[in-house]
């Protein structure tokens, strides 16, 4: 089928790679050592915003009746899930609609509330890095989704205007950004995003196993 589309904005986090899940798990684990749990309705909240986790900070803080270094926690999380991140494969046909895109002639970008060495370092270790035209972070913009400022770079830097490209986002904060960007969006959840609303998406992918580009566009074009 005819695509048309020139470029292909990503997420990341939970996109491309499942880091979702073990961000999570850290948390979590460092919630319980301190005396509380971190419930997922907490966590969803934080989702898709990279480092602005203040909600589950104030549910801990909430929990457990004293102020914390959120700082530490912040580093003690990132230093126990970074072993199980660094063997993390792309999630399932990730990879292959990123390699079908390439093949059509579609132009790629990233666009992620992480930080840059964050994601540059995952794609490279993928071998994913020179498939996309740029990737653009949330320390490049100075704040996370559901800002749009991230997809305006990324649109920016493709040379592209948002009704010639589309979005592929995991959670309700990145379809919230890609939309107020301008862009149609494809959902396409993980396990921790997957009961949340994305109603707000143009199509919902339950999936990308075994989906080709051309499925993607039909779903998103019809």
């Amino acid at each position: 089928m005819s695509i048309p589309y020139r470029a292909i904005v990503f997420d990341f986090d939970g996109l491309i790679v499942d880091t979702e899940q073990p961000i999570y798990e850290a948390y979590s684990t460092i919630f319980e050592e301190l005396g509380a749990t971190l419930p997922l309705s907490v966590w969803q909240n934080v989702i898709g915003q990279g480092v602005g986790n203040d909600a589950a900070f104030v549910h801990l803080e909430s929990t457990i009746g004293r102020e914390v270094d959120r700082e530490a926690i912040r580093a003690e999380a990132r230093a126990r899930r970074r072993d199980v991140t660094l063997a993390l494969p792309p999630r399932e046909g990730a990879a292959e609609l990123i390699a079908q895109a390439k093949a059509a002639g579609l132009t790629l970008a990233v666009a992620s509330s992480s930080t840059s060495g964050w994601v540059n370092g995952h794609l490279d270790r993928l071998g994913l890095l020179p498939s996309f035209a740029a990737v653009c972070s949330r320390d490049e913009v100075g704040v996370p989704k559901p800002n749009p400022a991230v997809y305006c770079l990324a649109l920016e830097r493709l040379g592209v205007q948002p009704h010639e490209a589309f979005a592929i986002e995991d959670s309700p904060h990145g379809v919230t950004a890609a939309k107020a960007a301008g862009l149609r969006c494809v959902a396409a959840p993980n396990p921790l995003t997957a009961n949340m609303d994305l109603r707000h998406a143009d199509y919902l992918l339950p999936s990308m196993a075994g989906v080709s580009l051309s499925d993607v566009v039909a779903g998103l074009v019809g």
